[in-house]
């Protein structure tokens, strides 16, 4: 196993604080189908316009981290010709605003010249290719990187649901497009780390949490609690023949040298992320397989950051968290509950060394792209940050009462 550590010297995950830090959603999914529209969180909410005034919102926030992402599918329009000329200008303000960026290098989404998307043969070649292109052309201004943002969900949406390109269904798809998605993340680090031997990698997983027997598509409980491990199972070299889920992913088209491949080149994230949201989490699954959200609080908190600590060892980071709700006291509730577990967990000696609100702002909910409703229909109110639409059609950034508390916490 392969491990690309960052430098000796302010590496900001050993100093032994609490890294505070707000998040861009930043979810793009180009591709337009027959009932199916583009879904570009960044032109959704404006940011390609308002993006000065969002980073100065962020920085504001009293927030010394931020998760944003690059579109690839805008940065490398053509395939091997990249354009930098709007990210030159983010990452220098980035650095005027005294953000360190850990960049999702890919959230969702992939470029439309790539035609199959992550079927392509090409996919880890060419997503490392341009990881290492941005990672080479902002040498200790861009440092910190995330090779893939919630790779099981990437999974399910792409390859078990058929809603993302490229549109599989079942297992059979869910675990194709894993394993693509695994070789892409360890191709990934490995070309940055080539660029940029300092970098540090911060891996994002979705905290998937499950009340009573039952797991998604028809896992046990138990099967269900290795599940969610498997991407990082796979990228850090753990699935070999005595995994529990080994024969799951041979059964469902695997293939035995990709599982071996992924062995030999394993790496090791520096920072292992999880998100956690309290209202949807967790998800209680009844007889006929279908998923209901259940409220959990700093409970799920607590046992998702102890699992993935038990499991990997690895300093953890709450990479997204936030909650979807108009009432504004809910979130300032949430802001505390988060700060006040996270603080009594640290005390416990569990090393949390970030905690993210994300998103900073409302988002557009992924329902966007299968419907037909105007956009505002499914504004969801994630935010510290409010979006209200003025008479002439603009997105104005209206900062909550959530949005005062939680700099008031992070700077106390």
């Amino acid at each position: 196993m392969t491990s690309t550590p960052g430098p000796t010297t302010n590496r900001w995950f050993q100093d032994g604080a609490l890294h505070h830090g707000v998040g861009i959603e930043d979810t793009f999914i180009p591709q337009e189908a027959p009932g199916r529209r583009p879904l570009d969180e960044y032109e959704l909410t404006q940011h390609y316009e308002s993006w000065r005034a969002d980073l100065e919102l962020a920085a504001a926030s009293g927030a010394t981290l931020i998760r944003w992402g690059v579109p690839w599918y805008r940065v490398e329009p053509v395939e091997g010709e990249f354009d930098f000329g709007w990210l030159d200008e983010v990452v220098a303000h980035l650095q005027h605003l005294g953000l360190r960026c850990v960049v999702d290098l890919m959230h969702y989404g992939t470029p439309l010249w790539l035609t199959e998307s992550f079927l392509d043969p090409r996919y880890p070649e060419l997503v490392a290719r341009y990881a290492a292109t941005v990672a080479a052309r902002y040498p200790g201004q861009l440092t910190d990187f995330t090779p893939l943002n919630e790779p099981m969900v990437n999974a399910q949406w792409c390859g078990r649901d058929g809603r993302w390109p490229p549109y599989l269904t079942g297992d059979t798809g869910l675990v194709t497009v894993l394993v693509r998605l695994a070789l892409g993340m360890v191709a990934t680090q490995r070309a940055v780390a080539r660029v940029q031997p300092d970098a540090t990698f911060v891996h994002v997983d979705a905290g998937f949490r499950w009340e009573g027997p039952l797991g998604p598509g028809g896992l046990t409980r138990e099967q269900a609690d290795e599940w969610r491990f498997l991407p990082v199972d796979l990228i850090t070299g753990r699935v070999d023949d005595a995994h529990p889920l080994a024969g799951y992913l041979l059964a469902h088209g695997a293939r035995p040298a990709d599982l071996a491949a992924l062995r030999r080149d394993a790496v090791l994230p520096d920072v292992m992320g999880v998100n956690y949201y309290p209202g949807f989490s967790t998800m209680q699954v009844d007889v006929d397989g279908h998923e209901h959200p259940v409220e959990s609080g700093t409970e799920g908190l607590r046992e998702l950051l102890h699992a993935y600590h038990d499991r990997y060892g690895l300093p953890l980071a709450v990479t997204e968290t936030s909650r979807s709700t108009t009432e504004v006291a809910e979130k300032v509730q949430w802001v505390d509950d988060l700060l006040g577990t996270l603080a009594e967990l640290r005390a416990d000696g569990l090393p949390v060394v970030g905690v993210f609100w994300f998103p900073m702002m409302d988002l557009y909910d992924w329902s966007y792209r299968d419907g037909d409703e105007p956009a505002d229909a499914y504004l969801k109110p994630f935010g510290l940050v409010d979006l209200v639409r003025d008479d002439a059609g603009a997105l104005q950034r209206v900062p909550n009462a959530a949005f005062e508390h939680w700099r008031s916490r992070v700077t106390g």
